[in-house]
């Protein structure tokens, strides 16, 4: 199957008809208020942080997960846990315990790593979130949050994650190279994120190994698979290309085999899934 090929069929999802908001802005400004608190209390995370050893494989570990082998068919899954979102509210009740059954659940179904929401208000998750969910499964864990400040790499360490994402959206080229710096003198891999071709641009900059191409506009939560998938073509083989948002189904996911992605991040479709496991499993074994 040809890239082109593996496209048809991947369209525009508009964003259910609500009213287009700028969510990313609203985010991001609620995100400089949490990370202003965190800042008063940083002594006692770094206090906590001295105590813990750096684990230089883990960033390592993650990327011989994530990068496709030469001849497998399908990209691996990097399943997220995600218990609402701004644009749909709820996806799945939280509960005790929860997250880590779902990242168990994931990690029997054959997923490659766990993505976990850090942010409360948008998306239910939280620091304590990732802890509790590194601890429990094996595979490597991407902290997915709205990174704005070194202090919040240090809080994924903290929590075990492997990977750290970060936005192209939310900086400018050298303050991204830097978080960069940082996601990596802490043991990690950084995940950096665009969402079309001119992002693309500014990531493939950095000296990133891990680039994702967000099928979903963060500013209006619409989703463009096609649009994505044309800028995976675009990440060069040394790199590990990861595709984000808008699979829902194992047909969807299966159409990517034919396309640049190493990887595919599937949230909400997941999550969705009374079986989690058989969820992924169904993922990895529907063909078209």
């Amino acid at each position: 199957m040809t890239g082109t090929d593996a496209r048809a069929g991947l369209g525009a999802v508009p964003h259910g008809g609500a009213p287009r908001r700028a969510y990313l802005d609203e985010i991001l400004a609620r995100k400089r208020v949490e990370v202003g608190r965190r800042l008063r209390h940083q002594g006692a995370l770094a206090r906590v942080a001295a105590e813990l050893p750096l684990d230089a494989e883990r960033g390592r570990r993650a990327l011989a997960a994530l990068r496709r082998p030469a001849g497998q068919s399908r990209p691996g899954i990097i399943a997220e846990i995600k218990f609402k979102s701004p644009s749909v509210g709820s996806i799945r009740p939280p509960a005790p315990g929860t997250a880590a059954a779902l990242a168990q659940a994931y990690q029997r179904g054959g997923a490659a790593a766990v993505s976990v929401l850090a942010d409360g208000p948008g998306f239910g998750g939280s620091p304590l979130t990732v802890r509790r969910v590194a601890r429990a499964c094996s595979a490597p864990v991407l902290f997915k949050e709205f990174v704005l400040h070194p202090l919040q790499v240090e809080l994924a360490r903290v929590c075990g994650a492997s990977m750290v994402l970060l936005l192209v959206r939310a900086h400018a080229l050298g303050p991204l190279q830097s978080l960069c710096d940082d996601v990596r003198r802490a043991g990690m891999e950084p995940v950096v994120e665009a969402a079309d071709e001119e992002e693309l641009a500014v990531a493939l900059r950095t000296d990133a190994t891990l680039v994702g191409v967000n099928a979903r506009d963060l500013r209006t939560f619409d989703v463009d698979m096609e649009r994505a998938a044309r800028c995976l073509d675009q990440v060069d083989a040394s790199r590990v290309a990861i595709f984000m948002s808008g699979i829902r189904t194992p047909t969807d996911f299966a159409r990517l085999g034919g396309t640049r992605a190493d990887a595919a991040l599937i949230g909400e479709g997941l999550m969705r899934c009374e079986d989690p496991a058989a969820g992924v499993r169904a993922m990895l074994e529907t063909t078209i």
